[in-house]
């Protein structure tokens, strides 16, 4: 019953996976991170804020890193951020 009801859900209600940036927010939410937290990951405080901000990208180095360290799925780090300025 489980199945049937996975496949139908899945059929009439599809889930796009999440921004990459609110997946990164959320995850420091959970884990009661703060930007400064991330600077080992991504960069500088400046840096940071950029990417965040939707105002940088994610290089490769950046979501493998992401990845390993906060769990956060490379598949959904790779996707274009719907807040990117470009």
């Amino acid at each position: 019953m489980a199945t049937l009801i996975d496949a139908w859900e899945a059929e009439h209600y599809p889930m796009d996976p999440p921004d990459p940036l609110e997946a990164i927010c959320f995850r420091m939410e959970q884990q009661g991170l703060t930007r400064r937290d991330l600077e080992h990951i991504i960069g500088s405080r400046t840096r940071i804020a950029e990417v965040l901000n939707g105002k940088r990208g994610l290089s490769i180095a950046m979501i493998r890193r992401l990845h390993e360290e906060l769990g956060i799925s490379a598949e959904v780090l790779i996707r274009p951020s719907r807040r990117s300025a470009a």
